[in-house]
């Protein structure tokens, strides 16, 4: 990187080495994190409250974080179904509609709950909850209702049901599944092949008639479901949609410059625009060409390498947790913090860029996970499943 790039780097440098010992580090507070608590002292000016430190991977952890998605994925109600009622024979129970993921309060949240599952399994196949994850994925991935997912996506009125959101999620889900070494997960992949293959090619269709990306923070964000869906089609070798999400993601994205960062993040945002786009391009780049990478980067996001990114590398003040809606932006810290981790790896471990940029993701990681289980169930039904995907570092992987 040139002199340029540089600038600054001391400061991000002490506080990133702050961030991963778990010190305070004596800085003002700062401008998005959670509202600072007075002093007793006359005249005192309030103080913030120190990061708290990412956790580390163990099995404990993950056990905590899995064992949320194993309480919602069988619990029906509330439901938020999300597709559309075109007679009155359309109208039934979820668990009859989409009978493979019906609970977790929608579709696409069951859908990366069993991902979770399938995910701690591989990361830590001795967890006490072992058993139990097999026994659901044995009754939710079996051909019977997977079958009758299928059939529910083949309906014209469901055409853009959970797009594009559940559909990369669900192509997630298949690729986990993909290097699960159990007995039971060659039926598993075998009976999620045809709803995978159907919206891969759904996915396709989609991007060829796509003329602009859609870029908000919620789930109608393109390169969000792209990264998972690029993943995908790498993990199982579907070179068809691999072209087809490399071809569109340059055609959206490779002429964007200086990410507007300080319009984020939006009230109810869990994904941050600008890094979601950044860490599709990091997959994609980083294969075919990495100088053009770091110079995209130095272009769309200037102040990466210093860890100038004004408020997205900055815990976003959440006033209630418990707000399903304003909860979002506890899944933001985490979506934050994996592009973060990411784009730390373009650069080498030892250089002040890696160590700058991983020290922002430490303390998003660090505010998100100290607020999952104070969030309710409108919290609980889907933060677990973005806990797993950081700390089992999904989100620095996709690269060269």
């Amino acid at each position: 990187m040139t002199s340029t790039h540089r600038v600054s780097l001391v400061v991000p440098i002490l506080l990133a080495i702050a961030c991963r010992s778990g010190e305070t580090a004596s800085t003002p507070p700062l401008k998005d994190t959670p509202s600072p608590v007075a002093s007793d002292a006359p005249g005192a000016l309030p103080t913030a409250a120190p990061p708290a430190p990412c956790p580390s991977l163990s099995r404990e952890q993950v056990s905590r974080f899995v064992r949320l998605s194993l309480a919602c994925v069988d619990r029906e109600y509330p439901n938020k179904p999300g597709h559309v009622f075109d007679s009155d024979e359309a109208v039934v129970p979820p668990r009859q509609a989409t009978p493979a993921f019906y609970g977790c309060f929608d579709w696409h949240s069951a859908v990366h709950g069993h991902w979770a599952m399938v995910r701690a399994l591989r990361t830590f196949p001795d967890l006490p909850e072992r058993d139990a994850i097999i026994a659901v994925l044995d009754r939710h991935l079996a051909f019977s209702p997977l079958n009758a997912e299928l059939a529910f996506f083949r309906q014209d009125r469901n055409a853009t049901f959970e797009r594009p959101y559940g559909w990369g999620w669900l192509l997630r889900l298949a690729a986990e599944l993909h290097g699960l070494d159990l007995p039971q997960a060659a039926s598993w992949r075998v009976n999620l092949r045809l709803l995978a293959d159907h919206l891969a090619r759904r996915m396709e269709s989609y991007l060829s008639r796509l003329s602009r990306p859609i870029r908000e923070g919620t789930h109608a964000n393109t390169a969000f479901s792209l990264v998972h869906a690029l993943d995908y089609a790498r993990t199982v070798g579907d070179e068809s949609l691999e072209r087809a999400i490399i071809e569109a993601a340059r055609r959206f994205y490779l002429a964007d410059r200086s990410c507007p960062l300080a319009y984020e993040p939006s009230g109810e945002d869990f994904i941050s625009p600008c890094l979601a786009e950044a860490d599709l391009m990091r997959r994609i780049l980083s294969r075919s060409d990495p100088d053009e990478l770091t110079s995209w980067l130095a272009e769309f996001l200037p102040g990466l390498a210093s860890g100038d990114l004004g408020p997205v590398g900055i815990p976003p003040e959440i006033r209630d947790v418990k707000d399903p809606r304003l909860g979002h932006l506890v899944g933001l810290s985490f979506q934050r913090a994996w592009a973060l981790r990411g784009l730390a790896s373009v650069w080498p471990p030892e250089s002040a860029e890696h160590s700058v940029i991983a020290g922002l993701s430490s303390t998003l990681c660090g505010h998100a996970c100290n607020l999952v289980f104070d969030s309710g169930y409108g919290g609980e039904h889907w933060l677990a499943s973005f806990a797993i995907y950081l700390l089992t570092d999904v989100g620095s992987q996709g690269g060269s």
